[in-house]
């Protein structure tokens, strides 16, 4: 009986998934699959390897692995500090660290262009000092930015709740033992925290290699990654076999780059003392 209950409230969740996800998922292979006259054609997926395509591909690879690596290297000392802080109410903490993500998101993306554009507040003030101005929007290293602000409470929450998680009697006996701090941190602290680390490796690096709308807004339309290569296709070329099947060449190797990411996490308890 209480297994039918729960079956009762499971069914919105998957006529849910049904409607919004594998159908429209079903439509878009439908459309990678054929051409616009309607035959069978595998050239909208081998089309990935065009050099255009090629070139957006790596170069969204390129970044959303920067802006992983960045944000695993903010996120791991803030943890490692957040953790050792005399601060009792920790959730308070958490709550400011996810308070800039409940602002709009194009809000937050225009702010970072007001900062670093031309004549931006960054700009002025160093041109006040006598300085350089820099030029950073409508580069990569904007795009980068914008990601690295937008996704970096996703990596910082997992890997926050695993050093939260390890114990305090366990780095305290390892230093007992005679550890040292870089002994505890590779040693302990890094294996018991992997599988937050891989979590928000997962959490970053996907949405970052299907970007489009950062690039857009601090690249100016002049940095093409294959999200906004996919966006154009299906909104200004119409070309949406063509863009179905970039789609889904890009869905297949976020999807293999999601399964190495998640097998990180099955031995986070394996470490040597």
């Amino acid at each position: 009986m209480k297994t039918d209950k729960m079956r009762i409230l499971s069914d919105p969740y998957i006529v849910w998934i049904i409607g919004f996800t594998v159908i429209p998922l079903v439509f878009v292979i439908a459309r990678a699959i054929t051409s616009p006259s309607g035959g069978l054609t595998g050239s909208n997926l081998i089309a990935i390897f065009d050099p255009v395509h090629k070139k957006a591909l790596v170069l969204s690879l390129i970044l959303a692995t920067v802006t992983s690596a960045l944000c695993i290297l903010i996120s791991y000392p803030a943890a490692l500090i957040l953790k050792a802080s005399k601060f009792s109410n920790k959730k308070i903490m958490i709550f400011v660290l996810i308070l800039p993500t409940w602002m709009n998101f194009i809000l937050r993306m225009l702010a970072i262009q007001m900062l670093i554009s031309r004549n931006g507040l960054i700009n002025n003030f160093l041109s006040s000092l006598g300085m350089s101005p820099l030029s950073i929007i409508n580069t990569p290293y904007a795009i980068v930015l914008g990601m690295v602000y937008d996704y970096l409470p996703y990596m910082m929450l997992p890997i926050l709740n695993c050093v939260l998680a390890i114990p305090d009697d366990m780095i305290e006996a390892s230093k007992d033992l005679g550890a040292n701090r870089w002994y505890v941190l590779t040693k302990i602290m890094i294996p018991l925290s992997i599988s937050g680390i891989g979590s928000g490796v997962t959490m970053v690096f996907v949405p970052s290699m299907t970007e489009f709308v950062i690039a857009n807004l601090l690249g100016g339309g002049k940095i093409q990654l294959l999200g906004n290569i996919i966006e154009q296709e299906f909104s200004v070329t119409m070309n949406w076999n063509l863009g179905s099947g970039l789609s889904v060449m890009l869905m297949i190797f976020v999807l293999i780059t999601t399964l190495v990411f998640g097998r990180s996490g099955e031995n986070d308890r394996s470490f040597v003392i």
